[in-house]
């Protein structure tokens, strides 16, 4: 039978991690309870959710991370390589076989905007990926990324470039911060793309 009011994948979502009111929790689990399509749909979900969890354990995908997030890493004893450039600044870099994430500490005055997206520039500045809306909390003044340790460890010596963009409340773009990441191949092999 189908369902004739199926509760939307964002709801369900926000249902699996307990991000819902005590109310809204209740009107689900009632209709979680009759309906075998929304319920497989959230088996789906959570399936989903572990996937996700498995590769961002695993440092495979490029993303915001929380500090929590990385406590919890140190605290499960993978090896966590970090760096932290000034805004405008520059750092050398590298990752190692041993590695199991990598994470880049950006610091930026984040207080006066209601947006803010992470650019990812190639070594002559050109955008090749931008992580929009990024989850950033003003007065930490950070936003923490992780790099995909799989893609940083198949790289050859390169550069790269963040860049943070702010956007104000009419939607006007305010750089916050460029980073450069000047990449040293410690991997065997010639590395590529």
């Amino acid at each position: 039978m189908k369902c004739l009011q199926p509760i939307d994948a964002a709801d369900l979502a926000d249902y699996w991690i307990a991000g819902l009111s005590e109310s809204e929790e209740e009107n689900i689990e009632l209709h979680l309870l009759g309906c075998e399509e929304c319920s497989t749909r959230l088996a789906e979900v959570m399936a989903l959710a572990d996937g996700v969890r498995k590769l961002a354990g695993e440092g495979s995908l490029r993303m915001i991370l929380s500090e929590s997030f990385v406590q919890a890493a140190v605290v499960k004893g993978l090896r966590v390589r970090e760096y932290a450039p000034p805004a405008g600044g520059s750092v050398q870099c590298t990752v190692t076989a041993e590695d199991d994430l990598l994470i880049a500490r950006l610091a930026a005055e984040l207080g006066k905007s209601k947006r803010v997206d992470l650019s990812l520039c190639d070594e002559l500045g050109r955008e090749q990926m931008r992580i929009l809306d990024v989850p950033f909390r003003a007065e930490v003044n950070q936003v923490v990324y992780q790099e995909s340790i799989t893609h940083a460890k198949s790289l050859p010596s390169t550069q790269m470039i963040l860049r943070l963009i702010g956007f104000d409340e009419a939607g006007s773009e305010l750089p916050l911060g460029e980073y450069k990441f000047e990449h040293t191949r410690s991997m065997p092999g010639p590395g590529g793309w």
